[in-house]
């Protein structure tokens, strides 16, 4: 499908500009990028138990966004931008999802783009909340009682619209016990 082009006045038609087309050069795609996490992505840090740890529980880091099948092709090409991650289908809301669960790939492809080109909306916080985590763990304060329970303080101020699977409560508990 083509579309002719009208003049309407001098100078405007009903064209649109060539970034409004599909040209990926002619758009500032890591802006792109932020924008499009802000509105569909996930900055989220999952706590369960792991017998087989010192401290019985495993901190997952974990980025991820979304997309209706149809659309997919921008996950490509996020893929594809930041160097890393896989791309699977979601049967729980049916949608396809690209994801990074690599703290070190999360620390040196990932977080630094959010770092340059921020998100603007109040998710912003997450994305900072997320990234303090990440540098924890990456001192290992995960895997000591005190390092774990800052962490859990950190996550649990992060997506206040989503669910737990573990109170933070409880786990704190379990953890204080390990330090007495």
């Amino acid at each position: 499908m083509s579309v002719t082009p009208t003049t309407y006045v001098e100078g405007v038609t009903n064209l649109p500009p060539a970034q409004y087309v599909g040209s990926r050069s002619a758009i500032d795609f890591p802006s792109y990028v932020s924008g499009y996490f802000d509105g569909e992505g996930c900055f989220t840090v999952s706590i369960s138990p792991r017998a087989s740890l010192k401290v019985g529980w495993e901190v997952r880091p974990s980025v991820s966004v979304s997309q209706n099948e149809d659309r997919s092709q921008v996950l490509h090409q996020i893929l594809e931008y930041f160097g890393c991650g896989t791309i699977r289908s979601d049967s729980g809301d049916l949608t396809v999802k690209w994801e990074v669960r690599s703290l070190q790939t999360l620390q040196e492809r990932v977080i630094p783009h959010f770092l340059t080109w921020p998100i603007l909306s109040a998710k912003q916080a997450d994305v900072e909340r997320f990234i303090a985590v990440c540098d924890r763990m990456e001192q290992r304060e995960h895997l000591h009682p005190e390092g774990l329970i800052e962490i859990i303080a950190i996550v649990r101020r992060m997506n206040p619209s989503g669910t737990r699977r573990f109170d933070p409560d409880t786990i704190i508990d379990q953890l204080s016990e390990m330090k007495a």
